[in-house]
């Protein structure tokens, strides 16, 4: 098969790594790749790749917000034709597959009606999205425009896959398309006395609920936060946070992976936390088993189910942090949640219905306690301060989280290690996931699909009031 990978960009991490890990296993399996890219390097030796200056982020090319739907028409024309220009050199042919990675997420403005181009053109579309805009992501939403038709689609989980079947997708045309895990190997004989957060300091990465567990780990501990973020507004948000931790003297090290190397990171790890409030396909959930360790903190359900049902086990997660709201300003906080849900309607170009703010304040009203990740950065700082001050409120948030009761006395099991060691490669090694984007490809080529994803019924999904986390909320 000749397979046309593309994406925005090639950058370290995130996206970018699952399309490497993607080309190489086709690669090793005798595929014929192509990757094609707006910019950036690929990290394989032998991997061919071009870079189409049309692909990339708006953003990097200055293109104004108020383009013109017939200038519009004409970059996504420009890029079609550069893709397939792309391809033709290459292989003096189109593409057997087009497989897209996140093009549901406006980056590009021109990218979705340049796949309506390509498609006429009949090379077979793919289109895995690892987020989606409509997950409280209302500055990467394409207003306007309407997701490609009558193509098949790929998701990093189930909850994904549901909700895109019920907004219109048919199954046959639905895959669930996992993302390859790569074995960690720890740094051996160092000593263990960190709780490590191994991620890039984002706000959705809820650090300051990784700050808050730092007052509950075992006396000689610290919380280690491997990397600062690198957007103006995380930096802003990160920066007070550190300055926070600073000025109450809290056993919580940042930009350990500056200066560490990712193995000699999890060496000195006791445990691998994750407090972050959304992810795709949640990695943190998986990688720290193959280096031997276990992963403990915050339980996002959707993503640990998936791999619960691959007989992955989870012996050290919470689903929640309560906090009584006798501590909370349940004024505030409601007019925060009402203001912040309001404002994201608005950015997805909506009115929220009315019965939407009535059951938050329900939701609201009817509450002994909030979770920790529901609140933003400033009532997190002020429990934390609470806690730092109050040895009796410290006790008293302790009792009602039997998780930060025991988390002084945490020992990691042995058993559940052994046993995550072996479940986590059977399932997302290399061979499984080669085998799943082959058969994947197979579909695509031998299935024609009719259906269209209706984008209002989307929203509805997401748009949970229930769920809303003020730190979760996208402004990318």
């Amino acid at each position: 098969m000749r397979i046309a990978l593309i994406h925005y960009h090639l950058r370290r991490g995130g996206v970018t790594s699952v399309i490497m890990n993607q080309a190489q296993a086709l690669m090793e399996a005798g595929e014929d790749v192509l990757v094609i890219a707006g910019e950036g390097e690929p990290s394989i030796p032998g991997l061919k790749r071009v870079l189409v200056e049309e692909l990339r982020y708006d953003r990097d090319r200055e293109i104004s917000p108020g383009t013109s739907g017939e200038e519009l028409t004409k970059r996504a024309a420009e890029l079609a034709d550069a893709i397939v220009l792309a391809a033709k050199a290459h292989w003096g042919q189109e593409p057997d597959i087009l497989h897209v990675h996140n093009p549901l997420i406006q980056k590009n403005s021109a990218l979705l009606r340049a796949l309506h181009i390509l498609q006429e053109r009949e090379p077979r579309l793919l289109l895995q999205n690892h987020d989606l805009a409509e997950d409280f992501r209302p500055d990467v939403y394409a207003k306007g425009e309407e997701y490609p038709i009558n193509c098949h689609y790929a998701v990093i989980n189930s909850r994904d896959r549901s909700f895109l079947h019920r907004a219109g997708l048919k199954s046959e045309g639905l895959h669930l398309l996992p993302n390859e895990v790569r074995t960690i190997n720890a740094t051996a004989d160092l000593v263990r006395n960190r709780y490590l957060y191994p991620v890039r300091a984002i706000q959705r990465k809820n650090i300051g609920e990784a700050i808050f567990l730092s007052l509950f780990i075992p006396k000689g501990g610290t919380v280690a936060i491997t990397l600062p973020p690198t957007t103006e507004r995380d930096i802003r948000i990160y920066r007070e946070w550190v300055e926070f931790a600073r000025e109450l003297g809290l056993p919580v090290e940042f930009e350990l992976g500056m200066n560490s190397s990712l193995e000699d990171a999890y060496g000195s790890a006791q445990g691998i936390i994750t407090t972050s409030v959304k992810e795709g396909f949640g990695f943190s959930y998986l990688e720290p088993w193959t280096a031997g360790r276990t992963v403990i903190g915050r339980r996002i359900n959707h993503v640990c189910r998936d791999f619960e049902s691959s007989g992955v086990q989870f012996d050290s997660l919470y689903s929640s942090l309560n906090i009584p709201m006798v501590y909370i300003s349940s004024t505030i906080l409601r007019k925060k949640m009402e203001q912040t849900m309001m404002s994201v309607y608005k950015r997805f170009g909506m009115d929220p219905p009315r019965y939407i703010i009535k059951m938050m304040g329900e939701d609201l009203a009817s509450r002994d306690v909030m979770d920790f990740s529901r609140l933003d950065e400033t009532i997190q700082r002020g429990i934390i301060q609470l806690l730092v001050s109050n040895q009796r409120v410290l006790r008293d948030i302790a009792d009602i989280n039997p998780f930060l009761r025991d988390l002084a006395n945490w020992k990691p099991d042995d058993t559940v290690i052994a046993l995550n060691q072996l479940r986590v490669p059977e399932s997302y090694g290399r061979e499984p996931i080669l085998k799943l984007l082959r058969e994947t490809y197979r579909s695509v080529l031998n299935t024609p699909v009719t259906h269209k994803i209706v984008k209002s019924i989307l929203l509805e999904l997401y748009l949970d009031p229930t769920q809303l986390s003020l730190v979760g909320v996208g402004n990318d």
